[in-house]
């Protein structure tokens, strides 16, 4: 059962994550340069759907940890920490975000009208989604060098 749930997990975390680091990494520049909203707004839906499946990322890796056994292994709750500060990045700043910045592109007043305000908006979103990579850059390598596990690299 271990190696199912690992496999899932592993698929989930691609299929997921990829997909919302990359657009949420290139929604900042477009937001500003983009000459209609369409791709913002598509690179915003990436993220809030994929945001959805990629709750089954943490889900199945603590079922995998759970079959493995190692769920009070520090590298574990180090990565589960994370993953949980990464989630509330992604939900609480990035989502919100974005979609502050479409309002104005969409034609709604928006709080960020002026475009200083606009280009200091994308100056933090873009700062706030450097984090949010990294914190999943971490995760990735404690996943796979496992520091302390008996079976780590």
């Amino acid at each position: 059962m271990a190696k199912l749930f690992l496999s899932l997990h592993v698929l989930a975390a691609i299929l997921a994550i990829g997909p919302i680091t990359v657009a949420a990494s290139m929604f900042p520049r477009l937001a500003r340069t983009a000459p209609t909203p369409e791709t913002p707004a598509l690179l915003h839906k990436i993220c809030r759907s994929y945001a959805y499946v990629g709750v089954a990322v943490p889900v199945l890796g603590i079922a995998t940890g759970a079959a493995l056994g190692v769920l009070s292994d520090a590298w574990l709750v180090v990565s589960i920490v994370l993953t949980g500060v990464a989630a509330g990045v992604l939900v609480a700043v990035i989502l919100p975000g974005q979609s502050e910045l479409l309002e104005p592109l969409e034609g709604g007043e928006g709080a960020v009208a002026g475009e200083e305000e606009r280009r200091a908006a994308g100056a933090r979103l873009a700062m706030t989604t450097g984090v949010f990579n990294l914190l999943w850059a971490a995760v990735v390598v404690l996943m796979i060098v496992r520091p302390g596990s008996t079976t780590g690299a």
